[in-house]
């Protein structure tokens, strides 16, 4: 399967409908947005941030057993949407997996997040799902932009707004005729935020 160049983890969200974080493919103006639990939120953040917890914590414990195994991550893949929930996969190398007959094991993107971080490896994101799941970035600076544009605003940031908020409406209106639930509630998010600042 073809491939888009590797991804990063450009930031993570608090939403109303919980965490949510967002990949961001190299070279591109899109974001994914993946909600996953608080719990697995704190640990990418824990590992983003290199920070050792006086005990081995589960996504620690995994990586220092593949060690004792003389085994490492190649890399991780959110490679499916399947009703609405992503699907990733650990491609593990060392042994007698190989680069071409590597060991691949299904699992939730938040556990493959948290462990890319860790070991550094990268996170590959399929261009079907990008394609499918990516909204623009411009939107989330809209939601950065209208946290603090709610004092002032003239004719023309209310017009400006207007525009916006016409535009998330289709956006919105399409992700739930596709019942792509996860996108249409950033999109409502970010709708709410502009509207909250709409004199």
């Amino acid at each position: 399967m073809d491939k888009t160049p590797h991804s990063e983890i450009w930031t993570i969200l608090q939403t109303r409908e919980g965490c949510a974080v967002l990949l961001r493919p190299f070279n591109t103006d899109i974001v994914l947005p993946i909600f996953i639990g608080q719990l697995e939120s704190q640990s990418i953040l824990i590992g983003k941030e290199g920070f050792k917890a006086p005990r081995p914590l589960t996504h620690d414990l995994f990586l220092s057993l593949l060690l004792e195994q003389d085994l490492i991550i190649e890399h991780v893949e959110i490679c499916d949407i399947i009703e609405n929930i992503f699907h990733a996969k650990l491609v593990i190398c060392g042994g007698k997996h190989t680069a071409d007959k590597p060991l691949v094991m299904d699992c939730r993107p938040s556990d493959a997040l948290a462990l890319s971080v860790r070991c550094k490896c990268p996170i590959i994101v399929s261009p079907e799902i990008a394609k499918q799941a990516g909204i623009s970035i411009d939107l989330i600076f809209d939601l950065a932009a209208a946290s603090g544009s709610a004092a002032g605003g003239g004719k023309g940031k209310t017009f400006s707004r207007k525009k916006k908020l016409k535009n998330l409406q289709e956006q919105l209106d399409i992700a739930v005729t596709n019942e792509d639930y996860e996108r249409a509630a950033v999109i409502r998010d970010i709708i709410n935020k502009l509207g909250n600042g709409n004199e």
